[in-house]
Parts: C-alpha cells; sequence; structure tokens
C-alpha cells in the first residue's frame, strides 16, 4: 500500500478546481484532498446553481464528508462541452482568479462510440479546461488525466514520454485521448505548469475495495470466471493486465500538484511490467472469491480467443439485457489480448519514491476490490 510522507499536499492557500469528481479517479482524489482540509470547487453537470447544490449534497452524503466538507467544496453548474465550460461568467472569472490548481479528471470511457463524437466531446473538454488555465494566474497549474491507451497499437514497451508514432488505436477513446494529448503538449511547450496523469486500468480503492461505479475490469471477471458463458474462457497464456488502484492514481495526482514544474510532464499510474498481473492468476483468485460469496460456477472450458469470441457472439441473445453492455465491451478488451504491450514506469516510481509513494501490491487488494463488487452486486439484488 502506498503511504505518504510529511505533511502531504500543496501549501496552505491552494484552491482545487476539479472536474470529474463523481468518477472512479476524481472522486477518490477529492477524498484525499477533502481529508487534508484543501478548498475545492467541484464541476457539475446540471442547469442551474441549485441543482448543482443539490448533487454536491448527495455526493457529500454518499461518501460521509457532509459535515466534514461544509464550506471548504462548493460545486458550480456547467457543462464541459459548451464554451467556458457552461460556466456563466462569474463563476467562471471566480474560478480563473481564485483557483491555484485546475484538475482535469472528466472524460467519456466508453470505448465504442463514433470516432467524431468522441473526438468532438473529448476536443471540447480539454480546449475548455486549457482555456481556463490561459485565463487563470501564471501561477495556476494544470493537471490532465489522460490513459496509457494513447499509445494505441504500439508493440512492446510504452515509454513515460509523448508518442510521436502512431499505428492507430484499438478504440475511439484511446484516439481522441491521443489528440487531446497533443493540444495539451502545445501548452507545455508554450511554458505553462502542466502535468499528464496516463492511468493503466483504474479498479477500487486498495485499502477497501470501494468505487463508485463498476466498469472494464469487474465486467472482465465475470467473463473469465466462466459465470456468464457456461464454463467457456478464452486461452490467456502467460498474458498480463496491468490494474491499478484508484487511491493510488489519485496519490500521483496529488504528487503532481505538489510538483506541478516537475522536469517529468507525464507520470504513468500503472502497475508496471514487474507488477501487472497474469490473467491465469485472476481467473483462478476471481472464481475463488466469486464460489465463496456464493455464485455457482461451472466447470471452465478454454478455448482459442477467435472461439471464443464466436461463443460470445452465439449466446448473446441469451444474456440478459442489463448485462450486454458488458458483453459488448469485451472485444475492446480482447485486442490488447492480441498484442505484447506492457507500461513503463521507472520514472514515475523513481520521482515518486523521494515522498514515500509507491503502488500497491496487487496480491494485497485483489480480494478487497473483487469482495467489494460482489457484495454491492449482493445488496442490489436483496
Amino acid at each position: 500500500m502506498y503511504e505518504t510522507s510529511g505533511a502531504a499536499g500543496p501549501s496552505s492557500g491552494a484552491h482545487y478546481f476539479l472536474t470529474g469528481g463523481t468518477g472512479v479517479v476524481g472522486s477518490a482524489f477529492m477524498k484525499l484532498a477533502a481529508a487534508r482540509g484543501e478548498r475545492i470547487t467541484l464541476l457539475l453537470r446540471a442547469q442551474t446553481p441549485a441543482a448543482a447544490q443539490e448533487r454536491l449534497e448527495r455526493l457529500l452524503a454518499a461518501c460521509g464528508w457532509a459535515s466534514a466538507a461544509a464550506g471548504r467544496i462548493d460545486a458550480v453548474a456547467g457543462d464541459l462541452q459548451r464554451p467556458r465550460l457552461g460556466l456563466c461568467e462569474t463563476a467562471y472569472a471566480r474560478i480563473a482568479a481564485n483557483c491555484t490548481h485546475l484538475v482535469h479528471c472528466a472524460g467519456n470511457v466508453r470505448m465504442n462510440l463514433p470516432l467524431a463524437v468522441a473526438r468532438n466531446e473529448t476536443l471540447a473538454m480539454t480546449r475548455g479546461m486549457l482555456a481556463l488555465l490561459d485565463d487563470a494566474s501564471e501561477r495556476a497549474s494544470l493537471t490532465f488525466v489522460s490513459t496509457v491507451g494513447v499509445a494505441g497499437h504500439m508493440p512492446g514497451e510504452v515509454p513515460e514520454g509523448w508518442i510521436h508514432h502512431h499505428n492507430g488505436h484499438r478504440n475511439t477513446y484511446e484516439a481522441a485521448k491521443a489528440e487531446a494529448e497533443q493540444l495539451v503538449r502545445g501548452r507545455i511547450a508554450a511554458g505553462r505548469a502542466v502535468t499528464v496523469i496516463r492511468p493503466s486500468m483504474v479498479v477500487g480503492d486498495s485499502r477497501t475495495g470501494a468505487a463508485p461505479s463498476f466498469q472494464v475490469f469487474y465486467h472482465l471477471c465475470e467473463f473469465l470466471s466462466g459465470a456468464r458463458t457456461m464454463g467457456w474462457i478464452p486461452r490467456v497464456g502467460d498474458m498480463r493486465l496491468d490494474i491499478v488502484p484508484c487511491d493510488y492514481v489519485a496519490s500521483v495526482l496529488d504528487w503532481s500538484l505538489q510538483h506541478p514544474r516537475s522536469p517529468a510532464p507525464i507520470l504513468h499510474a500503472c502497475a508496471g511490467p514487474q507488477g501487472a498481473l497474469a490473467l491465469t492468476t485472476l481467473i483462478r483468485r476471481a472464481r475463488c472469491l466469486f464460489a465463496a460469496h456464493g455464485r455457482p460456477l461451472p466447470a471452465v472450458k478454454p478455448v482459442p480467443l477467435p472461439l471464443y469470441r464466436w461463443l460470445l457472439r452465439l449466446s448473446r441473445p441469451l444474456i440478459p439485457p442489463a448485462q450486454r453492455r458488458a458483453l459488448d465491451a469485451l472485444p475492446f478488451f480482447f485486442a490488447y489480448l492480441k498484442e505484447r504491450q506492457w507500461f513503463s514506469n521507472t520514472r514515475t516510481l523513481a520521482l515518486l519514491a523521494a515522498d514515500g509513494i509507491a503502488p500497491p501490491v496487487v496480491d494485497d487488494y485483489l480480494e478487497k476490490i473483487l469482495a467489494y463488487y460482489l457484495a454491492v452486486r449482493r445488496s442490489r439484488r436483496a
């Protein structure tokens, strides 16, 4: 588990403007900053200030922060797709004048959007945040959450640097983020304090297992366990999966805010080649935990990946409609299984080690995140 040494966090007087505060990474960062007593202005998609405040109150109550955060976390109504982030003139001017750290965690993580839609949404958000940075004081910094997926089909090791040559992307989410990074790169070249954080596949909190929503990893576990496919699973060989808990990503993000002019404009928040999880281990441990929680599991029948994909298409009509969205996301994951690619994090680890920050070991938290997922699913069925 990661640790932070000393008095973590930016110096007194820090004021964050945060997007994506209801998401997995954004909520983890907000929890970290709120526990330290920092000022946070949270952009929430809403039509009116009253509606934004109501959303904020529900969010704080769900997190158990309502009383502790009183007066330190406020909400503004906005829309990241619109000019000036959809903020009213007064709110925009106040944020530009007072916020010292702009933290962009928002994004549409759907991988099957039409490219034009994904590009327009992602670039609109990015341009809006960069315009706000331009309008803010010179001391303001921006931390931009991207993805290691911007490397696309790059074989072998993905470096902790700009990707100069693309061999195409596996989905439109990656492609749009890659274009957004180039916009961000321009501001860095112009001398602004901007850091890009590239997480790998984000999962729940390493200490509690908690997550505000369940994304691709959890759907993947359902299918790799055989629970939804009558035991049929793909042969995974020696393939490994790079996952990272949201609290560690938040700590990397927080470190970047403390070092806004670090010589490393790109940080990889990932497990790295040494910490990635073997898929054979994931299958075995997921099945054990599912069984311990009373989930009936058929015997596994490994088949080649092309046959497995055919079986999934064949079985789609038999899968409940509520689960088909998870099924539809699997082909995007299978694209990763076909490539030998891993994500370098050597420089990031070295920079963060000085402050006592290191990624948790997957063996220490895998059971926690799956147990939390299973408990939530059981409570929803009750």
